[in-house]
C-alpha cells in the first residue's frame, strides 16, 4: 500500500480540519509528514524533514512536525525553538503516550489529530492569533516522497 492511500479520504479530512482547528487563533504552524519508512533515528528524520519543509522559516519559529513512518511503525513531534521554549519539558512525551494509545488500536487518524489539538492549544496559549498572522505552511499532509 502506497503511503498516500495509508489514510482515507475521510481521514485525511479529520486530521487537515484538525490542524486547521489547532491553528485556529493561534500563529503557530503544524504540519504532518507522513512516509513509508525511516531507515535511521526517527528524530533525526523528523529534523530532516523539518528543515526540508522550511518550518524553520516561520515568524516566531513556532512550527510543530508531527512525522510518521508507517510501515515501519515510528513518529516522532518535533517542535521549533520558539515553542520549546514555553512548552512543559516532557510535553511532547504527553502527546505521543496520548497518540499511542489510539495508534495500538489502530486509529492512527484519531490519535494525530488528537495530538494535533493538543499541540495547538499550548500555541493558542504561547502564540495568540494577530491581525497580520498569516497561514505559513499548508495545513494538507505531506506525503513528499523526494525530502
Amino acid at each position: 500500500m502506497s503511503v498516500e492511500n495509508f489514510f482515507s479520504k475521510e481521514e485525511k479530512k479529520q486530521i487537515t480540519d484538525a490542524v486547521a482547528r489547532a491553528e485556529f487563533n493561534t500563529s503557530g504552524e503544524i504540519k504532518l509528514h507522513a512516509e513509508g519508512y525511516c531507515k535511521i533515528d526517527v528524530l533525526d528524520r523528523a529534523a530532516y524533514v523539518f528543515g526540508k519543509l522550511e518550518m524553520h522559516k516561520t515568524t516566531q519559529r513556532n512550527g510543530v512536525l508531527f512525522y510518521l513512518a508507517v510501515h515501519d511503525r515510528k513518529f516522532a513531534i518535533l517542535g521549533d525553538a520558539g515553542i520549546n521554549q514555553v512548552v512543559p519539558a516532557d510535553f511532547w512525551d504527553q502527546i505521543k503516550e496520548t497518540m499511542l494509545g489510539y495508534f495500538k488500536d489502530g486509529k492512527f487518524a484519531e490519535g494525530l489529530s488528537k495530538g494535533i489539538l493538543m499541540a495547538g492549544e499550548q500555541l493558542k496559549a504561547h502564540f495568540p492569533f494577530h491581525s497580520e498572522d498569516v497561514n505559513e505552511l499548508s495545513d494538507e499532509i505531506s506525503f513528499d516522497k523526494n525530502l
